[in-house]
């Protein structure tokens, strides 16, 4: 059979741009197909870059009506009529490092359209044929929305059209205590809105450590922001130029109403059933290689799980465009510490094992905690809210680790090598941190570590009792 391109990526997004990027550089033809009319997918558009360009500008804006915090005597009116088109135009920047044009520039051919597959080795584009020798399946996720009572008839907004309004409302109902909802709930409280979280469990960040966002809840709601847990949302309707959400006997009335409750893959209209690939609600199916159960057919990104993060899909899609090419020798998803970290005010940095999580699988754990407020670089930033937590097995092994405060994201990286490797947790105590840096939160933490290590030793127990006397 002849093909026209060895590899045919379908998703521009994250771990499509990657996908077909590491294809090309493995020599192959390379055609990348995206359904709108622009690469970049969430990541660029509607997730990463304009969540942590508002999120900037309002940490700006917080520390300008705060600044006497810092010494400082200013005017403390903030005018935030300009951040929305401050946020499309950090959009429109960062697009420029991967416009179609210089994508082509890589050797790959781009396509826009509707795509189904037709077989295993042939799909179709806008009424044209293209035949493949690989397929790489890269379409993303959308947001959930829920069967709500009401929802259809009101304009409300999800993270694919909140960063198109033109002002900032005065008030916003966030359905939704997740990553998104939560970000959002920080960084809009903090320019000015107000903000009232309805969240279906009994706590925001349900699958973050407890204790770590029970203190993130503390701080959020001392800033102003409106947390409403174990509430579920029954109706919605508007009344007047207010949306009023019901739960129960509660009636909450906002301005506007933002949904952030989950996602769902973005695979309709594809025909991959039809093919033999196998899908569920939440993700397509494949092994740990990224193979589908089609086997010329892998998949990556949001559109398989188990973590919809752009980190993930990048590393995703390098490892389905590496087994495509290389089918001889596959390399294996490895999760093992999986990381993100979640940009509320201040933000959550999150490895492995929660707490719980821990003493469910190890049984015997500790745990060592730094609260922000004993570290010389928190004190003089006037950033001393916040609290690192690691959690080490029985042997000392870094099995997760939990950082509420300033650049708690920045500092899972050297515990993620720690904990890949399955070094003991105390090992860090001998490299040198830098001073003054939040960094330090790991070595301090280390070398408590390792004094307690010693003090269970056995020869030093020995040596206490021959050469240390009272």
């Amino acid at each position: 059979m002849k093909y026209d391109y060895d590899i045919v990526v379908i998703g521009g997004g994250s771990a499509g741009l990657t996908a077909s990027k590491t294809a090309r550089g493995f020599g192959k033809k390379v055609a990348l197909i995206e359904k709108t009319d622009r690469l970049g997918g969430e990541c660029t558009w509607t997730g990463c870059i304009p969540s942590k360009t508002l999120i900037k500008t309002a940490a700006v804006a917080w520390q300008s009506r705060h600044a006497d915090r810092y010494g400082l005597k200013i005017n403390k009116e903030v005018d935030t009529s300009g951040v929305m088109r401050h946020v499309r135009e950090t959009i429109q920047r960062d697009y420029q490092s991967h416009t179609p044009e210089k994508v082509e520039n890589d050797g790959i051919d781009v396509l826009f359209g509707d795509v189904q597959f037709i077989d295993a080795q042939s799909l179709d584009l806008n009424g044209k044929k293209i035949a493949f020798k690989k397929g790489i399946i890269t379409t993303g996720s959308a947001p959930f929305v829920p069967p709500i009572e009401g929802l259809d008839s009101v304009s409300y907004l999800t993270n694919e059209t909140v960063f198109n309004l033109e002002q900032l409302p005065k008030s916003m109902i966030i359905l939704g205590g997740g990553a998104i909802g939560c970000e959002m709930a920080s960084a809009l409280n903090r320019l000015g809105v107000t903000i009232t979280i309805i969240e279906m469990n009994d706590r925001i960040l349900s699958k973050e450590d407890e204790e770590v966002v029970a203190l993130l809840s503390e701080i959020m709601q001392k800033e102003g922001v409106q947390i409403k847990v174990s509430t579920k949302a029954t109706k919605v309707e508007q009344l007047g130029a207010e949306i009023a959400v019901h739960a129960g006997e509660t009636v909450f009335k906002a301005e506007l109403l933002l949904i952030a409750v989950g996602r769902v893959p973005n695979i309709e209209g594809l025909n991959l059933e039809k093919i033999g690939i196998q899908v569920t609600k939440k993700n397509i199916v494949v092994d740990s290689a990224l193979r589908t159960a089609v086997k010329n057919i892998y998949a990556a990104g949001d559109a398989v799980g188990p973590y919809l993060f752009s980190h993930y899909a990048w590393y995703q899609g390098m490892i389905a465009a590496r087994n495509a090419c290389i089918p001889f020798f596959k390399a294996k998803t490895f999760y093992d510490p999986a990381a993100w970290a979640t940009f509320t005010a201040p933000e959550l940095g999150s490895m492995g094992l929660t707490e719980k999580a821990a003493r469910e699988k190890h049984g015997s754990i500790n745990v060592i905690r730094k609260p922000y407020v004993e570290l010389d670089r928190a004190i003089t930033d006037q950033a001393t809210e916040g609290l690192a937590k690691y959690i080490m097995d029985k042997k000392g092994r870094l099995v997760g680790a939990h950082i509420l405060g300033a650049r708690a994201g920045e500092l899972l990286a050297e515990l993620q090598c720690l904990a890949q490797d399955k070094k003991r947790f105390s090992d860090l105590s001998s490299v040198v941190h830098v001073y003054p840096t939040y960094s330090e939160l790991n070595w301090h933490a280390a070398k408590k570590a390792y004094v307690e290590q010693l003090k269970r030793s056995w020869w030093v127990q020995l040596a206490r009792k021959l050469f240390i006397t009272s």
